[in-house]
Formats: structure tokens, C-alpha cells, sequence
């Protein structure tokens, strides 16, 4: 497992945008998959998006589909969430995780190991 440092977080009114990174420290880097994930509070953790390694495809949550975009720089070990139209409902902490087991699935918190230690998403007027 390889520590995961998240940056870019803060503070946009409705339809602007932001790019989170996720910062993978480490030579080992054969995790499966590298997700987002994102928590408001009093609700529960879910999926964002997903880089799986085995086939190089991507995975979005339908709440996200065609706002989110999720990509790797591979030289630099980095995770890129870049988050366009931002709305209200987007505001959480938002976290990187990396899954190191195959039978895994992107939208299943409970199934990521290494977990960063998030940052916040505030989108207000």
C-alpha cells in the first residue's frame, strides 16, 4: 500500500470548477484501481470516479457522469479529478483510495484499502 495525499479542495459558487489531485508516494504502485470517493456530512461514503489498472478504463457515478473527469499521469504517480459544473450537492470531503484486492468494485468504498485523508469541496453562492 502506497500513502495518498490529496490537494486542490476549497471553495467555488455553483457551476465553477475545480481539479483535485491525488498524490501516490512510493515505489509500489500495483494497486488494482485508484478511486474518489466523497462523504457529506451525516451521509455515507460513496463512490466518484475509478481508474481501474487492468483494462485502463474509467468508471463515474451516474450523479457525476459528464461533469467529472477522472485521469493519471502515470510519471508522476498522480490521480487527476477534474470537477466542472460544480452544484450544492457536490459539497463533502473528498477522498482518494487505492484497492489492492481483484474482486473489487468502483462504487464500494469497502472495498478500497489505502485511504488518503481527504480534502474539502464547499460549493456555494
Amino acid at each position: 500500500q502506497v500513502p495518498l495525499v490529496e490537494s486542490g479542495g476549497g471553495l467555488v459558487p455553483p457551476g465553477g470548477s475545480l481539479k483535485l489531485s491525488c498524490a501516490a508516494s512510493g515505489s509500489k504502485q500495483d494497486f488494482f484501481a485508484i478511486g474518489w470517493f466523497r462523504q457529506a456530512p451525516e451521509k455515507e461514503r460513496e463512490g466518484v470516479a475509478c481508474f481501474r489498472r487492468s483494462d485502463y478504463k474509467t468508471w463515474s457515478a451516474d450523479s457525476v457522469k459528464g461533469r467529472f473527469t477522472i485521469s493519471r499521469d502515470t510519471a508522476k504517480n498522480t490521480v487527476y479529478l477534474q470537477m466542472d459544473n460544480l452544484k450544492p450537492e457536490d459539497t463533502a470531503q473528498y477522498y482518494c483510495a487505492t484497492a489492492w484486492r481483484s474482486n473489487y468494485e468502483c462504487s464500494a468504498p469497502a472495498d478500497f484499502d489505502s485511504w488518503g485523508h481527504g480534502v474539502q469541496v464547499t460549493v456555494s453562492p
